[in-house]
């Protein structure tokens, strides 16, 4: 790619939908570590190569889903200038280029640690910064993958003059509506469709866009059934711009974890309500998951599984109590066999149990963990942001078997729940649960989207400089007291 190719790149990186710009709040940080000048930054002494190369590394910026202009306007900078600007652009890299604690109320994730003056004078007296700042961000494939997305929808974005598709009826395949032409202009611009088929009526959509449709509902986690309303008229209403924008979000999301997690985790992305265990560094398994509502949003943390518990009695919050439980009768209580200990409600174990018969018991402040559920239909769903804001796991005794196996203490186990009753089974080694919020994502074969159900991708949009998001359709409460 031509050095005017990159930065083309990065004027169409403002496009990013044409939706009213976020307030910007003071987030957009390099905020993680001061950028301010230092004794050492003195003695880094730039010459025209490794200035070029620096030039050319933040022009392509738009490769890891960042504007240029974040780091390096003009040509005039002197070499102070030229020195934070290398050291913010690495900053964002290997950082990224926001503070998820300043920008969330509650974030725990471990976060990569280290200095990048020392590695920038290293690369000046190497002659190859290029090499340096290419090393700094993920090498994952999920992280190449996001970013060829990235370069992709900016290309689109920058041939086409993006209108988003007006609302009214659902339009149903085979119906005819005015503003199928308008879907079809959308669905070209953003690469679902090629060019609508020659001879068609204006007005009819057709089954060659229906195809498109379903393929975009299948890529966003919708239900795929061709219906353009609700969230997937959302969907094509991003426009390349806003898949970019998604694509660069999920880049920055990805910045902030460690480059070495634990090689045993469970990962749980709580917008796709998605499970992925990975054991000895192999990806093992994965399992849907129902995560918390909007209103009771599951908080981005990692805390250790301690503890599998068969048969675990709830002992109800007093938030639920309140919202919930001191709303229903006696009656209903006894029915679902509700208690009173030392003056708090508890649900008794058994099958009725809102924990259902497993617990993975987590040692998280936040009172966050994962279990088992009675109400079995929910994973059948494609929308599963029902709970309190703990994580229900789908077919979670099969998996708490299987844990148990990989730590020796199947017998323990399999003892506790023969025995019905709640009973704790410490882990030999704790596994690390990591609770992330990725609207975009790589799945192996292709990028996935889901709807930003939190609203939280504007915050990270805000702290990037980019515009504010589609509004999604709001999700359906389940009506669900459970955790």
């Amino acid at each position: 790619m031509t050095k005017s190719n990159r930065i083309g790149l990065g004027s169409a990186l403002a496009l990013c939908i044409a939706l009213p710009a976020c307030s910007q709040n003071g987030s957009n940080a390099n905020q993680a570590t001061s950028n301010a000048a230092s004794p050492a930054d003195a003695q880094i002494q730039w010459n025209s190569k490794v200035e070029k190369q620096l030039r050319d590394a933040i022009a392509n910026a738009p490769a890891n889903g960042l504007k240029p202009d974040l780091f390096l306007k003009g040509d005039g900078q002197d070499g102070a200038a030229l020195t934070q600007a290398a050291l913010k652009y690495a900053e964002a890299l290997a950082h990224g280029y926001s503070d998820p604690t300043k920008i969330f109320p509650v974030y725990t994730i471990p976060r990569p640690s280290g200095d990048v003056r020392q590695g920038l004078a290293q690369a000046i007296q190497a002659g190859d910064v290029t090499s340096w700042l290419n090393s700094l961000p993920p090498q994952t494939d999920g992280y190449k993958a996001l970013s060829q997305a990235h370069l992709k929808f900016l290309q689109l974005a920058s041939k086409t003059n993006f209108q988003a598709v007006s609302d009214g009826d659902p339009i149903k395949p085979g119906s005819h509506d005015k503003r199928v032409p308008a879907l079809a202009v959308a669905l070209v611009a953003t690469g679902y469709l090629q060019t609508p088929a020659q001879g068609a009526a204006p007005s009819r959509y057709s089954q060659q866009m229906v195809a498109a449709v379903k393929q975009l509902q299948s890529d966003f986690g919708l239900k795929t059934d061709g219906i353009v309303g609700g969230n997937t008229l959302s969907a094509v209403n991003l426009g390349p711009g806003g898949l970019a924008r998604e694509c660069a979000i999920a880049m920055e999301r990805l910045r902030w974890l460690q480059r070495d997690p634990p090689k045993t985790r469970i990962d749980v992305n709580t917008a796709a309500t998605l499970l992925d265990y990975w054991r000895d560094g192999q990806h093992a398994d994965r399992r849907e998951v129902v995560a918390g509502e909007p209103d009771k949003q599951t908080p981005q943390i990692q805390a250790p599984i301690v503890n599998l518990v068969a048969y675990p009695k709830w002992r109800v919050p007093d938030s639920i109590v309140e919202s919930e439980i001191s709303k229903k009768g006696s009656g209903w209580l006894q029915q679902n066999n509700f208690t009173m200990e030392n003056g708090r409600y508890v649900q008794e174990s058994g099958p009725k149990n809102s924990l259902g018969i497993v617990k993975f018991d987590m040692d998280d402040k936040q009172a966050i963990y994962l279990h088992d559920t009675p109400a079995k239909a929910l994973f059948g769903l494609p929308e599963r942001h029902r709970s309190h804001g703990c994580v229900r796991v789908q077919n979670a005794v099969a998996f708490a078997n299987a844990i148990a196996g990989e730590q020796g203490v199947q017998d323990q186990f399999q003892q506790a729940m023969a025995g019905q009753e709640e009973k704790f089974v410490k882990l030999k080694q704790p596994i690390p649960v990591r609770l992330m919020y990725q609207t975009a994502f790589w799945d192996g074969s292709r990028i996935q989207f889901r709807p930003d159900v939190y609203g939280w991708d504007d915050n990270v949009a805000a702290a990037l400089g980019l515009v504010r998001g589609v509004k999604w359709a709001p999700v359906q409460q389940s009506g669900d007291i459970g955790p």
